[in-house]
């Protein structure tokens, strides 16, 4: 059915629904509607514009229109069309249908490849949102820009949410990301996967970038839902084909292990409306114990390459003692404390020492973990990180310091962007519990 087609069967919406349904698209389709303009266009800037101008379109049209059964294919079209129009202005229509041609062309080979009938390139990859994810974490840009770039390309994340990820003025964000685009588009960046030799190089923060975005759909930064499960999806699915391409990498097979232990427990995490349920109050019972064997699994494949457990693999380690425990008082708690201390001394930073506090005080007492706390609000790089507050208050509520427990829930739910926290903790700030 063609996108003119589908729009006409739709009904008409209002425009604040329309508004709604390209917002959901976006953030749910932004990844391959670009990477697929990407590969038609060659050229990554000009790709998002384009989807851009289609998002422009798809508002315009849509309250009179009605919103597509297949709003994702729709864009892509509107964009794809766009960038027709430009061609023929540009007096290059020829030469870049050509190129589409050629495009197909090596679709339909890749696709013999497959069933067999030709040589089978173990390390080629037929997936276009992988290879954006390789062009947005290209050598060319700074670390900052290449996670800047992916997290607003791939993840559909907003600058206001990025920076709040980072810690980051949003003026800071947006400026990275034009530069980025600018960088990549004068640096003639191909729509490729790397080579083998480049894939040191670059693993590290593609690795980095996928967790990121893991962690945006596991605790959505701002809006009214607390998880944006899809994106979480979209990162385990992307580091299990980044784990075939790089086998002996353990650190791919730790992501993996990692997402997949987290994963596991996402049918617990919120209620019937949507609304947060904390660790201890979950029914272990609906936790997903087939993502929990995969996760394990991911997680011995790590060990075996025998190199030692980086980042992802000890917090993978730190989330398997969470799922095989029947409940948070069987937790080995002492384990967890190890573990943090272990990831503290190769990957330092607040937030990690913020885990650990929460640990210690599980398995030392609130009053050492609240030490801890304390020394970090101390310190101030946390102190608009909301988490910081809601564990002093949890911890200061299990002390019996009502007051200052209130308080600090208090500021926990003026930080946070993210309508479902904020509730919670503003019921906390009330009642103390």
């Amino acid at each position: 059915m063609t996108d003119e087609t589908d729009a006409a069967a739709a009904r008409p919406a209002d425009p604040e629904s329309a508004r709604r349904a390209v917002a959901a698209v976006w953030r749910i389709e932004s990844a391959r509607i670009v990477a697929t303009l990407t590969r038609t266009v060659g050229d990554f800037a000009l790709a998002e514009d384009l989807a851009q101008d289609a998002l422009a379109e798809a508002l315009a049209q849509w309250p009179a229109s009605g919103i597509p059964s297949n709003p994702g294919a729709w864009l892509t079209a509107v964009a794809k069309r766009r960038a027709i129009d430009g061609w023929r202005r540009r007096e290059r229509y020829d030469e870049r249908l050509a190129a589409i041609a050629h495009d197909l062309e090596r679709e339909q080979a890749a696709a013999t490849d497959a069933t067999g009938d030709l040589p089978y390139d173990p390390d080629a990859i037929d997936d276009d949102v992988l290879r954006l994810v390789f062009v947005s974490c290209h050598p060319v840009l700074s670390r900052e820009a290449r996670v800047a770039l992916t997290l607003r390309v791939v993840g559909g994340l907003t600058t206001e949410e990025i920076g709040r990820a980072f810690l980051t003025p949003v003026s800071t964000v947006q400026q990275r990301i034009v530069r980025a685009k600018k960088t990549l588009g004068a640096a003639g960046v191909p729509f490729e996967v790397p080579g083998r030799d480049e894939f040191p190089e670059r693993l590290g923060t593609v690795l980095g970038v996928l967790y990121l975005i893991f962690n945006e759909g596991h605790s959505a930064s701002a809006g009214s839902d607390l998880m944006r499960p899809e994106l979480s999806r979209e990162a385990l699915r992307l580091a299990r084909v980044l784990a075939g391409l790089v086998p002996r990498e353990p650190e791919a097979h730790g992501l993996v292990a990692l997402m997949e232990l987290t994963a596991a427990r996402f049918p617990a995490r919120v209620d019937a409306n949507g609304d947060p349920v904390l660790l201890p109050d979950q029914d272990r019972r609906r936790w997903d114990r087939s993502a929990i064997t995969r996760g394990r699994a991911a997680l011995v494949r790590a060990d075996v390459i025998g190199r030692g457990r980086g980042p992802y693999a000890l917090q993978a380690a730190i989330a398997e003692r969470h799922d095989v425990a029947a409940s948070v008082d069987e937790t080995d708690w002492a384990t967890i404390v190890a573990l943090y201390e272990a990831l503290g001394q190769i990957a330092p930073s607040p937030v990690v020492e913020l885990n650990r506090a929460v640990a210690v005080a599980m398995a030392d007492g609130a009053e050492a973990g609240l030490a801890i706390v304390d020394e970090l609000a101390a310190d101030g790089r946390l102190a608009r990180y909301h988490p910081l507050h809601a564990v002093r208050g949890e911890l200061l509520e299990r002390l019996g310091r009502t007051d200052a427990a209130q308080a600090a829930f208090a500021q926990a739910a003026r930080l946070t962007a993210n309508e479902r926290e904020r509730a919670v903790l503003l019921a906390r700030a009330a009642t103390g519990r």
